[in-house]
């Protein structure tokens, strides 16, 4: 089965500059991938071209096996941008009914009552846009990305306007997208939002990927830090499995152990190693 975003030695070029350089990266069934880089690394670029939105100078972005851009392949994407503007005076209910229309969705009012659900906006149906907060504008753009059931969701820092309330909707929303088979590629400068929810994550630096892989496995550890009545000491490069060794070979020279800790690098340390050459 075709990848629900496949891109292949994906490029861009805006006159003498490179804005992607040979981007390889696929996205599968249910999965999320949390897009990470600093400000001009090409993220938005590569949202846009997966959206048919800017076309590429070289290789290929496809959805659900479709080209980018073609009918097909914009019928299975919702997409939410970082700066987004909705009718101010419209309500919410009506701002998806607008896009059901645009996106020749045939849901109707079942599917509306279920996203505003979904976003816990179900008691806001009526409310102008204008009246809402930022948060509350921010979680009525996911469900407007998400009318017509796409099978691919493009969220552009779609946390940015949330208080921790609003984080925590938008983190269950995503597993529910995971339960539904939803493909999302979240694009985030919050490094802990998406250590909680990705299951995977990208790090683009300069238009090429320099980094992908699970949090998890990107992870390494920093060494076993013993406390003992003699003070603090740290093993740096020791991992997990070596901490019963180490412990051992303390008590063998008489130490009393009050505390043993592996530590391991965060995705933040992983990512300004990538990006910047630091290792936090």
């Amino acid at each position: 089965m075709a990848a629900v975003l496949a891109a292949r030695a994906l490029r861009k070029s805006y006159r003498s500059k490179e804005a992607l350089v040979g981007i390889d990266l696929e996205v599968g069934a249910g999965e999320l991938l949390g897009l990470l880089g600093p400000n001009g690394a090409g993220k938005s670029t590569l949202t846009k071209i997966a959206c048919g939105l800017v076309r590429p100078s070289g290789g290929s972005v496809e959805v659900l096996g479709k080209p980018a851009g073609s009918a097909p392949a914009r019928a299975a994407i919702g997409y939410l941008a970082e700066l987004f503007r909705f009718p101010g005076w419209c309500s919410a209910d009506e701002l998806l009914q607008l896009h059901q229309r645009l996106c020749g969705s045939a849901g109707g009012a079942p599917e509306r009552t279920e996203l505003l659900d979904l976003v816990e906006l179900g008691e806001a149906a009526g409310t102008r846009v204008e009246t809402m907060s930022k948060g509350m504008q921010q979680r009525l753009g996911i469900a407007q990305a998400l009318v017509g059931s796409p099978r691919l969701l493009l969220l552009d820092e779609p946390t940015s306007a949330l208080d921790p309330v609003g984080r925590r909707i938008v983190r269950g929303l995503l597993e529910e997208l995971r339960r539904r088979d939803v493909a999302v590629l979240l694009n985030s400068h919050l490094l802990s939002e998406v250590e909680l929810v990705c299951d995977r994550v990208a790090i683009i630096d300069a238009g090429r990927l320099v980094r992908e892989g699970r949090p998890a496995d990107l992870e390494r550890s920093r060494g076993v830090e013993v406390e003992t009545t003699n003070g603090v000491r740290l093993f740096e490069g020791a991992g997990r499995d070596e901490a019963p060794e180490i412990v051992a070979r303390l008590v063998a020279e008489g130490e009393r152990i009050h505390r043993v800790e592996v530590l391991n690098s965060t995705l933040e340390d992983v990512y300004l190693e990538a990006v910047q050459g630091r290792t936090g």
